[in-house]
């Protein structure tokens, strides 16, 4: 018989009463430090208390009205990201899902605004994730999300990460724009080399096509930027952000110029949630507490931190750990063949500690931006406890 929540995740055998900033704790008293940050979305950690009272005095007033009507916190959220980005104007939504959904009309609607309607395929990469929809697996293109769901969305051409030829070769007369995560999550924390983005602004520029970024898990100060593409020193056209930017209520958004968002007038989308005042009042505390430079500043002091203890966990577990690979607080560690990632984590949770898995057998380190350093070393720890514990493969 079938489970009355539709099974469709592979849950670890754990539950939450409550959490308390990098730290989870069961019903019985076990606290779990978080290195996972409900996969980058708990920002600022679990009940943050500005994020709290934004919520709780938000949800005193007014919850939800529409967007037929004004929304003050959705305009005063709008108008801060305006001022702290390249984007000229914002679409709120609830999810990272939703921005993909957002970011794909509004690619094709540009250029059949412009007298182009041929020009609707967009080029994305191995490895990439941008959501569970029809359009995000179609723009994927993985097996393992698409595999039993055809017909898929047509438009859409997969290239090989890294693969700069097959990069040119790929565009032609009907591209519309080149969609990409400036550091991949789920495909296995893989970061795009500055250089590389930087090569892809100038691309799109020379070929008249948009760049697309999907930021919904490297954005909102996960690299020490407050957003990744900061980096390498260019801009997207239209960019995709979730997770983090509501500190873990459900709230996304996309940002774009004005260049690229100027065909979606009136009717063109719509949501019904998205930008309501509870997010809009929840979104605009995070983005004051994470866009502080001095904020940003003490992330990047502490992704070094981190990353030296990681560094230290590889030398002593060579037969575990192949190396660490990622930006800021958004690392992995590779596994070698001798465990698995899967194995990895749950050794991790017998260490009260959370991470995250990850393709290319990676294990993900994302922990809240407020954690301390005294919570880096016992992480450091615990993962060290996980590498001795987790079962290691028969030789060949």
């Amino acid at each position: 018989m079938i489970a009355s929540v539709l099974p469709t995740y592979n849950r670890a055998p754990l539950q939450f009463a409550h959490g308390e900033g990098s730290w989870l704790v069961t019903d019985d008293g076990r606290r779990f430090l978080d290195m996972g940050a409900g996969i980058a979305v708990n920002a600022l950690g679990h009940a943050h208390p500005a994020l709290v009272t934004a919520l709780t005095e938000q949800a005193g007033k007014l919850w939800h009205v529409s967007n037929l009507f004004e929304i003050p916190q959705q305009q005063a959220l709008a108008d801060r990201l305006v001022e702290s980005t390249f984007a000229d104007t914002v679409f709120f939504t609830n999810s990272g899902t939703e921005s993909l959904e957002l970011v794909v009309k509004m690619a094709r609607r540009h250029f059949f605004d412009a007298g182009q309607p041929e020009r609707t395929t967009i080029i994305g990469f191995e490895g990439a994730f941008h959501g569970r929809s029809n359009a995000a697996i179609a723009a994927a293109g993985a097996e393992k999300m698409t595999k039993g769901f055809g017909p898929l969305m047509p438009g859409f051409r997969h290239l090989p990460w890294g693969d700069h030829d097959a990069l040119h070769a790929a565009i032609d007369d009907t591209t519309a724009a080149i969609l990409i995560e400036p550091v991949q999550g789920e495909g296995g924390i893989r970061p795009l080399p500055d250089q590389c983005l930087r090569g892809l602004r100038e691309l799109c520029d020379e070929r008249g096509i948009l760049l697309i970024l999907d930021e919904v898990q490297c954005g909102m100060g996960r690299t020490g930027k407050l957003f990744a593409h900061e980096w390498a020193g260019v801009a997207p056209d239209i960019m995709m952000v979730a997770k983090g930017i509501g500190g873990g209520f459900p709230l996304g958004a996309v940002l774009a110029r004005e260049r690229a968002a100027a065909a979606m007038g009136a009717g063109t989308h719509g949501s019904t949630y998205g930008g309501n005042p509870l997010g809009c009042a929840v979104g605009l505390k995070v983005m004051e507490i994470v866009a502080d430079p001095a904020f940003l500043e003490d992330v990047r002091r502490k992704a070094g931190v981190l990353r030296q203890r990681l560094e230290g966990l590889v030398a002593e577990h060579g037969d575990v750990f192949e190396g660490v690979r990622g930006s800021g607080l958004m690392l992995g560690l590779k596994c070698t063949e001798m465990v698995t990632n899967a194995e990895l984590v749950r050794a991790g949770h017998a260490a009260r500690l959370i991470t995250v898995p990850a393709a290319d057998n990676v294990v993900r380190l994302l922990p809240p931006l407020t954690i301390t350093d005294d919570e880096i070393a016992e992480a450091a720890a615990r993962l060290g406890t996980a590498a001795r514990e987790t079962p290691r493969k028969e030789p060949a």
